[in-house]
């Protein structure tokens, strides 16, 4: 074989290679960001006291939303869905970790969010920083948050970035799933994910 034919059949390989690879691939309804250099990690206080960081959840999925605990729908919404996938997902259900991250460490104090999370799974964590730490956390999960003044100083709501972060059983960010993409789609992912 000539050299020009063998370099070639070299380079035509190794795109037969990628594409086979790309092919095997496991397909995700959440939008996939594996290898992302933000959402890597947190290291913060759960509700219960105890520094939490993504290393005591090894062996399960984690799901982190961020949010607060006076709002009127989106987080509700996303904390009861992810309960619901944790109850479809039967035996595997242990296997999953929601995390709940507030945006309001005014308002939201650990008894607070500890009766929160109660109404949804007692498995679930709520986490904070102090105030002052909130603006570095947010922007290295690229999530915005604002304060919206209300008609006294503590009615005030919360605008915020509405969608999870889907970690793998080794901590890796994986997933980012929208607000509203459903129960059957972040069940099909996280069972993908446990799959290794």
């Amino acid at each position: 074989m000539k050299r020009r034919q063998l370099i070639a059949w070299s380079l035509g390989t190794l795109g037969l290679a990628a594409c086979s690879d790309k092919a095997d691939a496991p397909a995700f309804t959440g939008i996939d960001i594996t290898g992302a250099d933000y959402a890597t990690g947190f290291a913060l206080t759960d509700h219960n006291g105890q520094a939490r960081t993504l290393a005591d959840f090894k062996g399960q999925v984690v799901v982190v939303f961020f949010g607060f605990t006076q709002c009127p729908d989106v987080c509700p919404t996303s904390m009861s869905e992810l309960a619901e996938v944790r109850r479809q997902l039967g035996d595997q259900g242990d296997k999953l970790q929601g995390i709940f991250i507030s945006i309001d460490p005014e308002r939201d104090t650990p008894q607070v969010m500890k009766e929160y999370m109660a109404n949804f799974d007692p498995s679930f964590l709520a986490l904070y920083s102090k105030p002052e730490e909130l603006p570095e956390l947010a922007k290295s999960f690229k999530i915005y948050y604002k304060k919206v003044p209300g008609n006294t100083p503590t009615s005030y709501s919360m605008d915020h970035s509405a969608g999870s972060y889907v970690y793998d059983t080794q901590g890796r960010i994986r997933l980012y799933h929208r607000y509203g993409t459903g129960v059957e789609g972040l069940v099909a992912d996280v069972k993908q994910l446990l799959k290794g």
